[in-house]
């Protein structure tokens, strides 16, 4: 028989893969001047932004379908301006790198995500020095070096952009756990979009005066309402499937799920994009890079399950019980009517940034931190 519940999270799965890959795809189609030629990477952010807001806008205050939160100015002020300014950060950066270097090595790269957000999270006091975790994030820093050795197109301003929007994207994560959590404000991801995304959108315009703006004025740019609506669209239903696979999987499964979306994005960037050759350098420094952060991944989910052990005052059969529930908590079965167990962190770590996800429930930001790669 049929197991109807496994075959949705599969399927929310095979979505979420897709959406992640084909987003990332095309974003780098339009702004790449070999293809449509829009290489406007904030002016692209600021639709998105936009459309993520509007239709947030309609949910909530039109059709009222969404409750809004009670959201103060001291909380909008301190919590969500600070986080809107990095997350309007890390998009930006993370699209102009699409001008310079190819998807292949943007996904290669975004291995550093882990160790962005432990650096960031040991800085912020919200993460603590560990040997093994400092050991794993030495090997993936290694492997990204290896990997960007062996690149054949290297572009140090690409680069550049990439890295910064990774430790911006990382700083937002952790903001997000000691502004928002502190506060005890929950957001799901269409209250975020709500409250953030105009709050990003404000952020981009300046540099988009100064930087984008004089260029749109005396170049010809072709612009095509469908190619930037269906793109603005697709961002958005990554950001909705997101929470899907959330709510249906556990945190190994949704970890399985980005490494084997990134090899799939690799491969596929070559076919599409020609001009993104892969060199033997580039696989193994990848390898390396790829072998710390599935370390990584593995001390976080000890460290989660560690942390949910009943202690040794609690009867041993009480103790089975629960041990029984946490695993049946873990699977990919959930139920999709219960609230979800993911529901305590935010999913937005490495596999989940540039426009690969625009927004996420805060509730779901410890966990993302721990996922983080590269993670819009």
């Amino acid at each position: 028989m049929i197991n109807k519940p496994l075959v949705l999270t599969y399927l929310y799965l095979l979505i979420y893969v897709l959406l992640s890959s084909g987003v990332i795809l095309y974003n780098k189609w339009v702004l790449s001047p070999k293809y449509f030629n829009f290489p406007f990477p904030i002016t692209l952010t600021m639709f998105h932004m936009a459309f993520s807001g509007l239709f947030a806008f309609f949910l909530i205050r039109v059709f009222k379908v969404v409750a809004p939160v009670k959201m103060t100015f001291e909380i909008y002020a301190t919590c969500v301006v600070p986080i809107s300014a990095f997350f309007a950060s890390s998009l930006w950066f993370g699209n102009t790198a699409y001008l310079h270097i190819s998807v292949a090595f943007i996904q290669m790269l975004k291995a550093l995500m882990p160790v962005a957000t432990f650096s960031m999270g040991v800085l912020c006091g919200t993460d603590k020095p560990r040997c093994d975790v400092f050991l794993n994030m030495v090997l993936v820093s290694v492997g990204v070096v290896i990997s960007s050795y062996g690149e054949i197109h290297f572009n140090i301003v690409g680069t550049v952009y990439q890295v910064t929007g990774i430790f911006a994207e990382a700083l937002r994560l952790v903001l997000t756990q000691v502004l928002l959590q502190k506060k005890g404000l929950t957001l799901n991801p269409i209250t975020s979009l709500y409250y953030i995304a105009p709050c990003s959108f404000v952020f981009l315009f300046v540099p988009w005066c100064l930087l984008e703006k004089p260029g749109m004025a005396v170049s010809q740019i072709q612009f095509n309402f469908w190619i930037f609506f269906s793109n603005a669209l697709c961002a958005l239903a990554l950001n909705l499937s997101t929470f899907l696979v959330i709510g249906r999987t556990g945190a190994v499964t949704i970890r399985v799920a980005g490494v084997l979306k990134d090899w799939i994005l690799i491969a596929l960037s070559t076919v599409i994009f020609p001009e993104s050759t892969i060199t033997g350098l580039n696989i193994i420094g990848y390898a390396i890079a790829l072998c710390g952060v599935v370390m990584y991944n593995y001390i976080k989910v000890k460290d989660g399950r560690a942390s949910q052990l009943p202690s040794d005052g609690i009867p041993e059969r009480f103790t089975k019980d629960r041990d029984w529930k946490l695993d049946k908590k873990s699977s990919a079965i959930i139920n999709p009517n219960s609230n979800s167990d993911s529901n305590e962190g935010n999913f937005n770590g490495s596999e989940m940034n540039d426009e690969e996800a625009p927004l996420v429930s805060s509730r779901l930001s410890h966990f993302g931190r721990s996922f983080s790669n590269h993670t819009k």
